[in-house]
């Protein structure tokens, strides 16, 4: 396994779905560069797979101090190597609240010189994959692992509910797209990559591994509701401000301020 090969398809992959990945990256750092005034962060790349966020965020703030948490253990893989020396990777399931317990940091508190307290909690196109009511708990669990002033970005599919009849046809078109990329052979679909993973002689046994921990895993399991939804459920978790940092298409960027 060439790490960073792995690390490049896993990118290709993505941004094949997500036209616009980069623009909501983009985003999200310009957010915390103004909360830290400059000052070299602490961010958690949360649900952060390859450590997409991570790469992005060392190579804006070269001195920033970077955890990524996840539980794929394939992503992990690919993660710890490519992100080897400059960022703490941790192996925690967001289902379970003790997943603060694995921060860095034998204790922890939110006082803003506190080594373990984030300025940043960054998330993209992960916490869909949890039910409605862990993804309003959890969000309260974010709130207390940022300092005071601190902020959260959740990225991810969030539909404009006003816009019905033009979300529905952006997503045609968005898979037309899609689905012309992968017979090309421009991009390699999500199946397809996961096909080429299990057959590597290092992320293969972590297929496996990975099917234990997620045995019935699909696209369908998926909870999508639109920004609004996430505003408020950030409003009642305690964020003193909450509202869409972003938006490209039928995907958003929310954000809150604790």
């Amino acid at each position: 396994m060439t790490a960073y090969i792995w690390q490049e398809s896993w990118d290709r992959q993505q941004t094949a779905f997500m036209p616009d990945r980069e623009e909501r990256f983009a985003a999200m750092l310009t957010a915390v560069d103004a909360v830290t005034d400059g000052r070299a962060p602490r961010v958690l790349d949360l649900a952060g797979g390859t450590g997409t966020i991570a790469l992005r965020t060392l190579a804006r703030f070269p001195d920033a101090e970077v955890t990524v948490l996840d539980q794929d253990p394939v992503l992990l893989t690919i993660a710890g190597a490519t992100l080897a020396g400059r960022a703490t990777i941790i192996d925690a399931d967001l289902g379970d609240p003790g997943w603060r317990a694995k921060l860095p940091g034998e204790t922890f508190s939110t006082e803003a010189g506190d080594p373990g307290a984030f300025d940043a909690v960054l998330t993209a196109t992960a916490l869909h994959w949890l039910p409605a009511e862990r993804v309003a708990t959890l969000y309260g669990e974010i709130r207390e692992v940022l300092r005071p002033g601190g902020i959260f970005v959740n990225a991810d599919h969030m539909p404009e509910e006003s816009l019905p009849t033009l979300s529905e046809r952006l997503r045609a078109r968005g898979r037309q797209l899609r689905e012309e990329r992968y017979e090309s052979g421009a991009a390699t679909s999500w199946a397809e990559w996961w096909r080429r993973a299990a057959a590597d002689e290092v992320l293969g046994p972590k297929v496996i591994e990975r099917e234990r921990i997620y045995p019935s895993v699909s696209h369908d399991q998926e909870w999508t509701p639109p920004a609004l939804w996430h505003v408020d459920a950030l409003r009642v978790a305690g964020f003193a401000e909450a509202g869409v940092l972003w938006r490209g298409g039928t995907d958003a960027a929310v954000a809150g301020l604790r």
